[in-house]
């Protein structure tokens, strides 16, 4: 664990440098940082400075965005207001994307506190202040740390006040969703917060309103409070909050949603959200039973990369094959032939749906599955991934097809298989797998 370390230690740091060891101001800066490097220390955010020369607001631009947003934010003006306005989308251009530096001095500097105060005393009609409140702030919440600052500031209550208000406000949905997204990454604690304000029902009110349908940051929102991604947490509550979603119509609402009003940009969010509410197999079905299999294949056929995980369902699989699924899914990996993060994805879902189904695998390798396996194979021999996903997909291939065996090995997958054995230290076990299951006696060599 990272030490931590606060702005005035550093700085004491630096001065002791240069009045006691004799350093030049640029040494003891780069000393200071060097040493606490080496021991472990937490210098995000910290400005680097040497202690006299610079004020922090001439240093860094947040500390005197940060500044102005304090003395102005007691002004309720027109004028005031626009500057506000102005002040806040300048800070959230600058911790917005690669801005991950600003935004952690930001947030060691009061920024998250300050800017959760500014959203609660705005009022309602100050839409165009809350909507840029919203986003600044989801900028500057990156981490663990963050993430508490805005817990212990009352912030799940004061951003489900503000939506509850805004129902008809995309700008401030779509900013107040982000917060929720970007304040539950991995913070289970603040997951239980929104639960507790019930946050789905929320979620469930927006998205029936057709009028929001530029709110797509809800997506987002959905996948990461339906994620088990707090390595503190020794049981995750978020399988339960998913049945919870799937009880009350999310997921029927997103499938819609999937079919009539997502952006294109926001299909892989959108699917990932359905994705982690499809928990289980009455779930899958009830998301099938509603059209979500055909759904999701139009979006993968259009412009997806969508991993299909309702393929679990053993129920679901067969739907998916009469809906040319397997056609689909090979036109998907020869549009992104150069990207192995989207084969592996195809790779998988094909794994899954050949799972104890020779008819299936049969027909994979009819169509050119065993070549597509191949192919990447010689493609792409660095990623252990991709190598590894393609042994798994073989296994299924080949395991209860004997013709299948013949014809991929006399395309040559047994050298590939062995090579990625040897190679990728955790592909060993599915290439051992893939080595017996294609009937080699000597599959341990």
């Amino acid at each position: 664990m990272a030490i931590a370390i606060s702005q005035e230690a550093f700085d004491d740091m630096v001065r002791e440098n240069m009045e006691d060891l004799g350093m030049d101001p640029d040494e003891a800066l780069a000393d200071a940082v060097d040493a606490l490097t080496l021991q472990g220390a937490n210098l995000s955010g910290i400005i680097r400075r040497v202690p006299g020369d610079a004020a922090a607001e001439e240093v860094n631009p947040v500390m005197r965005l940060l500044d102005e947003l304090k003395a102005s934010s007691s002004g309720r003006s027109g004028e005031d207001l626009d500057r506000l306005v102005s002040l806040l989308d300048e800070l959230l251009e600058l911790c917005s994307g690669e801005g991950a530096e600003n935004a952690a001095v930001a947030a060691r500097n009061g920024g998250v506190e300050a800017l959760v105060s500014l959203c609660a005393s705005a009022g309602v009609t100050q839409e165009g202040l809350l909507a840029s409140g919203l986003k600044a702030l989801s900028s500057l919440i990156r981490d663990v740390g963050s993430t508490e600052k805005f817990r212990q500031s009352q912030g799940p209550k004061i951003v489900m006040d503000i939506l509850k208000g805004a129902l008809e406000n995309s700008d401030i949905l779509d900013g107040g969703f982000s917060v929720v997204a970007m304040a539950s990454a991995g913070n289970e604690v603040v997951k239980d917060a929104f639960m507790d304000l019930k946050v789905d029902e929320l979620i469930l009110e927006v998205m029936r309103n057709k009028s929001n349908s530029k709110v797509q940051s809800v997506y987002d929102a959905i996948r990461v409070l339906l994620t088990p991604d707090d390595n503190r947490v020794v049981a995750s509550q978020v399988y339960g909050y998913s049945r919870k979603f799937a009880e009350i119509g999310v997921a029927e609402v997103l499938v819609v949603a999937l079919r009539e009003q997502v952006a294109p940009s926001s299909l892989p969010s959108a699917c990932a959200a359905l994705k982690a509410i499809a928990v289980n197999e009455e779930i899958c079905r009830s998301i099938s039973e509603n059209g979500g299999i055909d759904v999701l294949l139009k979006c993968i056929d259009e412009a997806g990369v969508q991993k299909n995980k309702l393929a679990g369902s053993d129920a679901n699989k067969a739907n998916i094959i009469q809906q040319d699924g397997f056609d689909k899914f090979l036109k998907l990996a020869s549009r992104f032939s150069e990207d192995p993060s989207v084969i592996q994805e195809v790779m998988s879902i094909v794994q899954v749906l050949t799972l104890r189904s020779p008819e299936h695998a049969a027909r994979a390798v009819a169509l050119g599955y065993g070549n597509l396996a191949i192919q990447t194979m010689q493609k792409f021999p660095s990623s252990a991934l991709t190598q590894k996903q393609a042994c798994l997909m073989i296994r299924n291939l080949v395991v209860r097809n004997p013709e299948n065996r013949t014809i991929l090995l006399n395309e040559g997958v047994e050298k590939l298989i062995r090579k990625a054995k040897a190679i990728h230290g955790s592909c060993k076990a599915a290439a051992t797998d893939a080595l017996r299951d294609l009937g080699l006696d000597n599959y341990n060599a």
